[in-house]
């Protein structure tokens, strides 16, 4: 991946309804969102030009504004179709999706009744990072300092910009210390997710996940549950200790950068990735693209 800063791409951005050049796509330094974490996102991606549940992150998209009490100005399908647009103007396949809302700067104080809504698009190329060989290695992960806020002091089911900024300092410390992610617990010290995706534990055949009440219930979690279920494996949704992390055999998370990426470290705890973890891989695979792989059978 092109490590060339975001501000200085070539391309197209979808802003407040209009295709700009990439370089045009700009905001003023005292809107809104920029001071006081008013602003909501997606991640989502395209697979062979195809962006990949569209129409459920729009959704979603447009929930985590409600919650944080401003409504995006464009309809699910408005949404879907400016995506897809944004994708076939920069010629993308396989790319990353990133829509983002935010209150503009009309208002600078903690109201913002009367702030513009803006809407923006972007794509860029973000190709699958690990072929198969890679990805069964595992990847390592710390535990995260800060903890996923109690629901009652934030609004822990939007994909709001301010609640990542915890995110961002438990993985920066992760990666400082030689890890690749970090585990969150909740509030009250139970796991929860790590920095950006979702977890999951496999234990006698039987796949482990916490319950999402206090972080997102990932759009790539749903997909990973639907795909477990439909090969008979056994979801259990419930209430997970740090102290049962020693009793897991697998150890995988989701999300739509992590897709199903395997576990082999948390601190002191082991995890060999096996066949379930492969197979529901497989299937993620086989959802994402599924004419491509109908080919190549």
């Amino acid at each position: 991946m092109s490590m060339l800063p975001f501000d200085q791409r070539d391309g197209f951005i979808w802003l407040d309804g209009q295709m700009l050049a990439w370089g045009d796509a700009k905001l003023h330094v005292l809107s809104h969102g920029l001071h006081y974490g008013g602003a909501v996102f997606e991640g989502e991606r395209s697979y062979g030009g195809k962006i990949f549940k569209s129409s459920e992150h729009s959704a979603r998209f447009k929930r985590s504004a409600e919650i944080l009490d401003f409504a995006i100005p464009y309809s699910v399908e408005e949404l879907d179709a400016a995506k897809q647009a944004v994708l076939d103007k920069n010629g993308l396949k396989d790319a990353y999706v990133r829509p983002v809302a935010w209150r503009g700067s009309e208002m600078m104080a903690v109201a913002a009744q009367h702030a513009t809504i803006h809407t923006a698009i972007a794509v860029w190329e973000w190709p699958s990072m690990f072929d198969m060989a890679t990805k069964m290695k595992g990847i390592r992960l710390d535990v995260a300092e800060y903890r996923r806020p109690d629901p009652k002091t934030a609004p822990s089911l939007s994909k709001a910009a301010g609640l990542y900024m915890i995110c961002t300092i438990s993985k920066h410390r992760a990666e400082r210390r030689g890890y690749a992610d970090a585990l969150m617990y909740d509030w009250q010290g139970r796991v929860a997710e790590c920095t950006g995706a979702n977890v999951f534990f496999i234990q006698d055949g039987k796949i482990h996940t916490p319950i999402a009440d206090c972080f997102l219930d990932g759009i790539t979690r749903r997909t990973v549950i639907d795909l477990a279920k439909a090969r008979g494996l056994e979801v259990i949704e419930r209430r997970i200790m740090p102290d049962e992390l020693g009793s897991f055999s697998e150890c995988f998370l989701t999300g739509t950068a992590a897709e199903v990426t395997p576990v082999s470290e948390i601190l002191e705890h082991r995890y060999t990735p096996g066949t379930i973890t492969r197979s529901l891989i497989e299937d993620f695979n086989q959802a994402v693209r599924p004419e491509s792989q109908s080919a190549a059978a």
